[in-house]
């Protein structure tokens, strides 16, 4: 295991989990595969590990992912980070690894955070996928029902409870067939958030809106949601791509929230045309820096 401080020289070597520091916060990062890099940003309380399905997905890029302070294996800030504090972190992590600009793909929660790295830091960004998520506080809420099972982090305690409640709060595949939350399952129980850092994302989500600074988005986006998903209903992702002005619109029909994860053919074949191969060269993260 590699320990990367910020200013430091070192860089990660090939597909391991590595510590980098990044101001007061020291996040698990993963950089694997070879190729057009790209950024993903995980949604509320999950770690690293959720990746897994999307990652084989996408064997032809170099894919970073990290813990958001609070989740996995990261520290837990003392105090509750905002949406652009997080999509901060991202940036400055980005730049401590030697990027200058990579494609991001955030899910959920994670998605708004993308939002506003894309539109406080546009040079970062190329290309933008945004997927299951919302505009922050404003975008049109879930299910009453649903949206009180999110406040806590249980489901990621508790294997029983998260096969009781996963097909009522992601639907698609989940709903249809709960014997393939198996591997969800052992993925999120295998690195759960710290319950403080796990409101502490309730909490910026809850107080934070993208809406008004939309059509700042420079980069093109693809925008991606199942029609199926109990907490993130299909209307956020309209609102998302009619009001930036790049955005493409794919729907999964029968797609839950999970899309990412149980439809992981289909959303491959559709990222990978939109990435395209014409991006930046990958970080050589096998070098000295």
């Amino acid at each position: 295991m590699t320990d990367i401080r910020a200013g430091g020289r070192r860089r990660p070597p090939h597909a391991e989990h590595t510590y980098i520091d990044v101001g007061c916060h020291r996040l698990r990062v993963e950089v694997t595969g070879s190729g057009p890099p790209l950024l993903l940003v995980m949604g509320l309380g999950g770690n690293i590990e959720m990746w897994q399905p999307l990652r084989d997905a996408l064997p032809d890029r170099q894919i970073i992912t990290f813990d958001t302070p609070g989740t996995g294996g990261s520290s837990t800030p003392p105090f509750p980070l905002s949406i652009p504090q997080h999509a901060a972190v991202a940036s400055r992590l980005l730049g401590i690894l030697g990027y200058d600009a990579v494609d991001v793909l955030g899910v959920s929660w994670g998605g708004v955070v993308a939002q506003t790295l894309a539109i406080t830091k546009p040079r970062r960004v190329r290309r933008l996928v945004l997927a299951s998520t919302v505009a922050g506080a404003m975008g049109w809420p879930g299910r009453p029902s649903v949206l009180r099972k999110m406040m806590t982090p249980r489901r990621y305690y508790s294997r029983a409870y998260f096969e009781e409640i996963a097909p009522k709060i992601y639907g698609g595949r989940a709903r249809r067939d709960p014997t393939s939350l198996h591997d969800e399952a052992q993925m999120r129980l295998a690195r759960p958030p710290s319950w403080r850092g796990y409101f502490g994302q309730v909490l910026a989500i809850s107080t934070f809106t993208t809406l008004p600074l939309l059509p700042r988005i420079q980069a093109p986006t693809l925008v991606i949601s199942g029609d199926d998903d109990p907490l993130v209903p299909l209307v956020n992702a309209r609102i998302l791509a009619t009001l930036i002005p790049r955005a493409t619109l794919h729907i999964v029909r029968g797609g839950g929230h999970l899309i990412l994860f149980d439809t992981t053919d289909e959303v491959a074949g559709v990222l990978e045309p939109f990435l395209g191969r014409d991006a930046v060269r990958p970080v050589d993260l096998t070098a000295a820096g």
